[in-house]
C-alpha cells in the first residue's frame, strides 16, 4: 500500500521540479520604478514568465538561473497605453484620409497596419485601443489575433471593429448625390439599426463600441449633434450587458453632453467642452480622451508652422477646453488619434499634454494605471505590481523630470516577451 501511494508522489516531485527548471526569471534592476502611480528608488522587478513575480526592494529569495538585467540611470514602467490609434490608417499628408478609404486594398492596409503594429511596440507602447478601421470592416480583429498568436509582433489589442455613424452623416461623399461610396464606418438609421450594428459588432469580435456623437454634417459644413440622448443610451446598455464600454467621437457641446447623459465611458477629443460640461463629466466619472496630437498634425498639414507662425485659433480653443477639463478635475486619459500622424510617434501627445498644462507624472500615471483602468484592464496591465502581465519598459532618464525622456527607450518586454533590449 505505501509503494503504491510512494510512486504518484515521486512522479509529482519529478513533474514539480522539471516544470520549475522550465520556468523563466528576469531580474530588473533599474535607477528608479514608475509603478504607475508613484516612483520608487529601491526597487527591482523579478519577471517569471509572463507575469511579474515579485516588485520592490530586494529582501526576497532569488530562483536559480535567472537572468539580471542591469538598468543603470534608467526608469522601469508600466508598458505604456495608447488610448486612441487607427492602425489602419496613415498620416493624412502621406494620403488624404477618403483616398486611403477608396483607393488603397483592404491587402495594402493590412500590410500597413502590420508595420504601424510593430512600429508602436518599440515605441514602448505595449497595449493600443484601436477605435475603428475607416472602411476597413473587421480586419483589426485578424490583426488582434496574428498579434496574439505570435506571427507578427505589436501591441495587445483593445478593439472597435467600425465605428458607428448616423446615416448619411460620414465620408466619404460624393459630389454627385447619383454616387454611393464605401463608407469609413458602419451606417444606422434608427433604434434597431443601431441594437442590431452593437450586437454584430459584438459578434464580430469588439472590444467595444465607438459611436460619433457628432461629426461635420451640418448645412454650412459645421459639426453637429448625430444621435439623440436615448439612442446612444441604448448603444450603452446592451454593450454593457455584454461587458463592453462604449466610447464617443464628439466635438461639440451638445454632442458631448447626449453622450455623457448616455452614460458612455469616455469622450474623444471634446474640443467644444464648456466648464459646465466637463463640470459634468468629472460627477459622472466619465473620462476625456483629448488627442492634441492629431489637432495639431492637421494644422500642421495645412501649412501651419510651429513657433513659428501665429498660433491657429483651433489650436488656442483645444487649448482653452483642455485646461477647462484639468480645472474640473475630469480624468484625462493618454491617446493622440495616432493614424492621423505617424505610428511610433505615440510619445508626441504624452509631450503635448505636459505643453498644454499636466504635470509629467500625472501624464506618465494617464498612459499606465489610468488607461488601463478607465478601460477596463486595470487588473492585468498599466501597473508594476505583483501578479499583473509582465508588460514592461526602460527608458534613459527620468520622466517625470522631462517627459522627453520617454523615447530614450532601452527594454520593451510584453507579455514576458523581450522585444527590444538596450
Amino acid at each position: 500500500m505505501k509503494k503504491n501511494l510512494l510512486l504518484p508522489l515521486m512522479l509529482f516531485s519529478i513533474l514539480l521540479c522539471r516544470a520549475q527548471q522550465n520556468d523563466k526569471f528576469i531580474l530588473l534592476k533599474p535607477d528608479r520604478v514608475f509603478d504607475g502611480e508613484n516612483f520608487h528608488n529601491d526597487w527591482v522587478v523579478l519577471v517569471k514568465n509572463n507575469h511579474i513575480e515579485q516588485a520592490g526592494p530586494l529582501n526576497f529569495t532569488l530562483p536559480s538561473g535567472l537572468q539580471t538585467i542591469e538598468l543603470q540611470g534608467m526608469t522601469l514602467l508600466p508598458g505604456l497605453i495608447e488610448g486612441h490609434s487607427h492602425l489602419f490608417l496613415h498620416p493624412y499628408n502621406e494620403t488624404s484620409w477618403n483616398d486611403q478609404v477608396l483607393k488603397e486594398s483592404r491587402a495594402e492596409r493590412t500590410a500597413r497596419a502590420v508595420n504601424h503594429a510593430k512600429a508602436t511596440l518599440m515605441a514602448g507602447f505595449t497595449t493600443t485601443r484601436d477605435l475603428g478601421t475607416e472602411g476597413a470592416m473587421y480586419d483589426d480583429i485578424g490583426l488582434k489575433k496574428a498579434i496574439e498568436k505570435g506571427v507578427i509582433p505589436g501591441p495587445r489589442m483593445i478593439c472597435a471593429t467600425r465605428a458607428i455613424v448616423a446615416k448619411g452623416t460620414y465620408g466619404p461623399r460624393s459630389p454627385s448625390p447619383d454616387v454611393e461610396l464605401p463608407q469609413g464606418a458602419a451606417e444606422v438609421a434608427g433604434m434597431e439599426d443601431m441594437a442590431n450594428e452593437v450586437r454584430t459588432q459584438i459578434g464580430k469580435g469588439a472590444d467595444l463600441i465607438k459611436i460619433y456623437a457628432d461629426y461635420r454634417w451640418g448645412r454650412d459644413g459645421e459639426a453637429a449633434p448625430t444621435f439623440s440622448t436615448e439612442a446612444i443610451a441604448l448603444a450603452v446598455s446592451i454593450a454593457k450587458s455584454g461587458h463592453r464600454e462604449v466610447v464617443v467621437h464628439a466635438a461639440t457641446e451638445e454632442g458631448m453632453r447626449r453622450a455623457i447623459n448616455a452614460g458612455v465611458s469616455t469622450i474623444e477629443h471634446g474640443d467644444g467642452g464648456t466648464e459646465e460640461v466637463f463640470k459634468l463629466m468629472k460627477e459622472k466619472g466619465i473620462a476625456l480622451c483629448p488627442t492634441l496630437a492629431a489637432g495639431e498634425a492637421i494644422q500642421q498639414y495645412s501649412g501651419w508652422r510651429k513657433g513659428i507662425d501665429p498660433e491657429p485659433q483651433r489650436i488656442t480653443e483645444k487649448k482653452k477646453s483642455f485646461a477647462l477639463a484639468l480645472k474640473a478635475g475630469v480624468t484625462i486619459c493618454m491617446g493622440g488619434d495616432v493614424g492621423v500622424f505617424t505610428h511610433g510617434d505615440n510619445a508626441r501627445e504624452m509631450e503635448l499634454m505636459v505643453e498644454y498644462g499636466m504635470k509629467p507624472l500625472d501624464v506618465l500615471r494617464s498612459a499606465t494605471s489610468v488607461n488601463a483602468d478607465v478601460f477596463g484592464y486595470g487588473d492585468k496591465i498599466g501597473h508594476i505590481k505583483k501578479g499583473w502581465l509582465a508588460d514592461i519598459i526602460a527608458v534613459d532618464g527620468d520622466p517625470s523630470v522631462d517627459i522627453k525622456n520617454i523615447r530614450n527607450i532601452r527594454l520593451v518586454i510584453k507579455d514576458g516577451v523581450t522585444y527590444r533590449s538596450q
